[in-house]
Parts: structure tokens; C-alpha cells; sequence
């Protein structure tokens, strides 16, 4: 192979131009490319902008950006919102691709979605697509339900971010949303949403829905906040979509059409069932199993010999600790990032999240002692030592503190519901479901910790409890059951309104795509509930029956469980919830 000879001196612009044709030489003996930069160097920056301007040579959108965006930052009492013209939207989604692009969505993850609204008459039909993102509410639903403060509102800007590096993923702010705008990550195990693009409008650029809509339906404006808490009162947001004074959305949706009064969007009539959240429900069904076997407990002891009452009281706050213990542990597994589950507590002042995990923190605190002192009491050894004796006195009314504790805790579930002001869930059939669920798992645990003691120990003391508590609970069993399952029939009279509402839809669920776990909630409850103690009672009239019912009362308690764990999963995915219009439901 030969060798290149290197020049030993710089390459001039001549060295490069050797070799060219004649024609790419000036006749001034320039080459064509000096000839080039020449020409270049005769324009300034701006004139050269303004050449490739006016060629088109530049984005179509690029001369519409400064008439998305305000010309000048929020003022007090202002903030940013999003203006949506909807004499324009086309429903094309390009702004869904470009956001779902810039901010690097997985594939079924959206932040802006495109619905649709449908009405009019045969003769005059109307159809109207809706574009909706996060609208960065005055008072945000998602910024008030989350426990670890993982929601910040600019004093600025009013943009509501998410703090993803703060969220434990708990999903409270997707059900305290009304317009379902937080998205769950179960690969990160956080939530996600809008930002409004904050960066790019930090630095005089259009969010990426705003550049990329061809038809510029969607800006960015400022609004007064007064004026949008005014306007919220006359309901003047969009039709069919949740109500402006929940939250008080700031984005505005203009139109010069007037739209007809039937306008509803297309997915009005379709339901759907929700996510059913078994952690939340194996937690709820057990916390409340837990608090009401401590609470019948203690009413038990004020009716009972009291000789009688050191014997079932270790076994009964044991098993009753135990139950609450599990839940507290199931509770975690709802966490997409269950290692920060310490932060909970952050959103004390705001969060009904956080107050319910302080109520069953503190319920599990002083549960465990109390269960500890019961045991101290049935050893005499125990109870008559000088650090445990001073302490004994004072046990039950330790256990009534527990069952406080623990009604602070069920009151906190419940209004972690009543807060997103879903129809389903407000405040009377919540507490009412919850309480009711307490009254049947608590008198059906005592019952089953007297029975399973019976069977153990067999002695006269042990039987004595038995024949004296038995009847009493079977015939409480029997009323709370009864009085739980007509509750939860009363929903299916929403079946008789001619109008599709919140509680008809979640009729409609039960016994449609829901019915077979309906079903399993209404057999297992009127059978574990109702008709097997009634035969239990029946045995107890009868001489030849056996004296022991530890199998029966077995299945009374398991039956219940089972009827609880299925209402309590109707209670998640047989709620309606709310959303813009027109959006799949999921």
C-alpha cells in the first residue's frame, strides 16, 4: 500500500477549491464557495429571520405562538388556565400525541384526552368534541386528599404540579379528582399528570398542546380567580361535566353556538365498573371487623358475670388485635412505593388519609397494650406484680379507649370517601355501611372467640360463658344482618328513576356486569347471617342437640367475611365516577 504524502503547511480555502471545474471558479479568480460566505456576511441575523420567514420556511404555527400565550405574567389574584375554543376543536388529537410525546407517556398513559358530546334532533343533529387536560383548579381536589403534600399550586402561576419524588402512590387524589385528570403509573408506582407545561411557559413557549392543535383551539390565558369562583355558582363550566364548585376549574371552553339543551356526552348512558382496590377492601373489611370486636367486647363485659370476664377477654383482644394488625399490614400494599409509607402523615392539617392513618396508628398503639394487660390479668403470677398491678384496675376502661380509637378510625374512612363527592358515597350511606359492617363482624368475631374457647378449654366456666352469651349474640347477628342486607337492597330502588343518574348507573352495575358478586354478597349474607343462626337457635331449644356448635359458628363467621368482602368491593367498582365528557371509560 502506498503512502499519502501530508502537506506540511495549513489547507487554505485554495487548496480546497483546487481541482474544481472552471465554472465553480469567480472571475475574479474566487472560488464559488468565498463567493458564497461573501453573500452570507452581507445579511444581518434579523434579516436573515425574516428571508426564511417569509419563504415559509419555518413551522405554519410558528407566527400564531405569541397569540396563544398572555403577554404578560399573572397578576394577583390571577393565574394561568387554558382557553379551548370549541368551535374549533376537530377532535383530531393532535394535541393528545403531542403531549403524550413530549412528556414521554407509555402507551396507554394519556394527560389530555379528546371526548365527545352528542344531541340535537334527528333533523338537527349536533356533535361537539371536547379536548380536556388538567385545569388547575383554584381549590384542587388532588392537592387536598393527598397525604404527603406531593401537590404544590404555583402562587404564580396557579399551575398545580405533582412532586413525583413525594408521592408513595396511595391513588387518593385520582379518586378526589372530578375530572379523573391524576393517572396511576404502576410502573413507577406513583401518580402523574398535567403540568401545564411549565418549563416551556417559564421560557416564552407555548405548552405542546397549545403549538401543535392546526386549528389553535386550545391557549393559555389569565384569568381572574374571583371570576371563576363567581362564575362556578351559575354552573357555566360544560355540559355534562362534574360541577364547577367542587373544585373550581379554571379552564375555559367558549363557544358562539348555543349549544341544545340535550347535549350529553357520548358515553352517558355506558357503565362501567371501577377499580375494586382489593387492598383497600381486605383493609377496610378488617379494620372495621377489628373495631367492632373490640367495641362488642366491651359492651359484653357490662352484661356479663364478673367472673366471666377474664376468661374470654385475652382470647378476644387477642384475636381482635390480630385482625386490625393484618389490615394495617394489607393497607400497604396499595402503595405503589410502600417504603415512604412513614410520610403519611404529612398531610395531617388537609388529608382525611392522614388523619385515618394517625387514628389506626394510635388504635394499634395502645390495642397492643391493652391486649398485653388482659393476659397479665388471667396469670395470678402476672397480676401480682408491683409494675403490672397498679395498671389492672384500669383495663377496661383501656378497652373502651381502643374502641374510641378505633370509631375515630372508621369515622376517618368513611369521610376519605364522603370528600370526593361521589353520590355513592356521601356521608349517610357511608357511615352507615361502615358502621353496619362493624356491628356484624364484631358480634360474629365474639362469638366465634366463645365458641373456639369452649371447644378448647371444655370446662364449666368456658361453658357457662357459652350458654350465656350464645343467644344474645345469634339473636344480634340475626338483626344486624338483616338490617345490612336491606341497606344494600334500598340501592336497587334507583332502578325505578327515569333519569340516568349517579345512583341508577351504580344500580345498573349491581346487577348487570357486577351481578355474580352481588349475588355472592347476598347469599353469603343472608345465609351466614341470618338463616344459620336462626338454626343454631333452633338447636339450643333442642335437648338431644349437641352442646357444641363450633363448626357452625365457624361458618356464620367465615360467611360473613365473605358477605363483607363482597359489598365492600361493590362499594369500589359499583361507584359512578365523574369525568369530562366523552372520555373511555376505563
Amino acid at each position: 500500500m502506498s503512502e499519502i504524502a501530508l502537506p506540511h503547511r495549513p489547507l487554505t480555502l485554495q487548496d480546497c477549491c483546487d481541482g474544481l471545474p472552471s465554472a465553480a471558479v469567480g472571475n475574479d479568480g474566487a472560488s464559488l464557495v468565498s463567493l458564497l460566505l461573501r453573500q452570507q456576511q452581507q445579511l444581518s441575523a434579523v434579516e436573515e429571520f425574516s428571508r426564511v420567514h417569509e419563504e415559509h420556511a419555518l413551522p405554519a404555527q410558528a407566527k400564531y405562538y405569541s397569540r396563544l400565550l398572555p403577554a404578560a405574567p399573572p397578576g394577583p389574584g390571577q393565574q394561568y388556565a387554558f382557553e379551548v375554543d370549541l368551535d374549533r376543536c376537530s377532535g383530531c388529537k393532535a394535541c393528545v400525541t403531542a403531549c403524550h410525546a413530549l412528556n414521554g407517556l407509555d402507551d396507554k398513559e394519556t394527560w389530555r384526552d379528546v371526548g365527545l358530546m352528542i344531541g340535537g334532533t334527528e333533523t338537527h343533529p349536533v356533535m361537539q368534541h371536547v379536548t380536556a387536560a388538567c385545569h388547575h383548579c383554584v381549590e384542587p381536589g388532588c392537592m387536598s386528599a393527598c397525604p404527603v403534600d406531593a401537590y404544590e399550586k404555583d402562587p404564580v402561576t396557579g399551575i398545580v404540579r405533582h412532586l413525583d419524588d413525594q408521592c408513595f402512590g396511595c391513588q387518593y387524589c385520582t379518586l378526589a379528582c372530578p375530572y379523573d385528570v391524576p393517572k396511576y403509573h404502576s410502573g413507577k408506582g406513583i401518580v402523574r399528570k398535567c403540568d401545564m407545561c411549565s418549563s416551556r411557559l417559564s421560557n416564552g413557549e407555548a405548552p405542546a398542546c397549545v403549538q401543535s392543535c392546526p386549528h389553535e383551539a386550545i391557549a393559555i390565558r389569565i384569568v381572574d380567580v374571583a371570576t371563576v369562583i363567581e362564575n362556578a355558582e351559575v354552573d357555566d363550566f360544560l355540559p355534562g361535566a362534574p360541577e364547577p364548585h367542587l373544585t373550581y376549574p379554571t379552564t375555559t371552553y367558549k363557544s358562539r353556538r348555543v349549544f341544545p339543551r340535550n347535549l350529553l356526552p357520548a358515553d352517558y348512558y355506558s357503565i362501567s365498573p371501577q377499580h375494586p382496590h382489593w387492598p383497600l377492601v381486605l383493609m377496610l373489611v378488617l379494620t372495621q371487623l377489628s373495631v367492632g370486636a373490640f367495641a362488642t367486647g366491651c359492651l359484653i363485659e357490662q352484661n356479663v358475670a364478673p367472673h366471666l370476664v377474664p376468661l374470654f377477654r385475652p382470647f378476644h383482644a387477642t384475636i381482635a388485635l390480630a385482625m386490625g394488625l393484618l389490615a394495617l399490614g394489607a393497607s400497604t400494599l396499595h402503595l405503589g412505593r410502600p417504603q415512604y409509607a412513614f410520610r403519611g402523615i404529612i398531610g395531617l392539617r388537609h388529608s382525611w388519609l392522614s388523619r385515618e392513618i394517625l387514628a389506626f396508628g394510635l388504635f394499634a398503639g395502645v390495642a397492643v397494650p391493652y391486649a398485653a394487660l388482659c393476659w397479665a390479668g388471667s396469670w395470678p403470677d402476672l397480676a401480682a406484680h408491683r409494675w403490672i398491678q397498679p395498671f389492672l384496675p384500669y383495663v377496661s376502661h383501656l378497652g373502651w379507649g381502643v374502641a374510641a380509637l378505633g370509631a375515630v378510625g372508621v369515622f376517618c374512612s368513611a369521610m376519605i370517601y364522603v370528600f370526593t363527592k361521589r353520590e355513592f358515597w356521601n356521608l349517610e350511606r357511608t357511615l352507615t355501611r361502615f358502621g353496619l359492617t362493624s356491628a356484624v363482624l364484631g358480634i360474629a368475631t365474639l362469638w366465634t372467640t366463645i365458641a373456639l374457647m369452649d371447644a378448647l378449654l371444655g370446662n364449666t366456666t368456658s361453658r357457662a360463658l357459652a350458654d350465656a352469651l350464645t343467644i344474645p349474640l345469634a339473636r344480634a347477628l340475626v338483626l344486624a344482618s338483616s338490617v345490612k342486607v336491606a341497606f344494600d337492597l334500598l340501592l336497587l330502588r334507583h332502578l325505578m328513576s327515569f333519569r340516568n343518574s349517579p345512583m341508577k348507573r351504580s344500580a345498573l352495575l349491581v346487577i348487570r356486569p357486577l351481578a355474580s358478586i352481588s349475588a355472592v354478597r347476598l347469599v353469603a349474607g343472608f345465609a351466614a347471617g341470618i338463616l344459620l343462626p336462626l338454626w343454631i337457635l333452633g338447636r339450643l331449644g333442642n335437648p338431644q342437640a349437641a352442646p357444641s356448635h363450633l363448626i357452625p359458628v365457624l361458618f356464620v363467621w367465615a360467611g360473613c367475611v365473605v358477605a363483607e368482602l363482597a359489598e365492600r368491593y361493590l362499594f369500589f367498582a359499583a361507584v359512578s365516577a365523574p369525568r369530562m365528557p366523552g372520555g373511555v371509560r376505563s
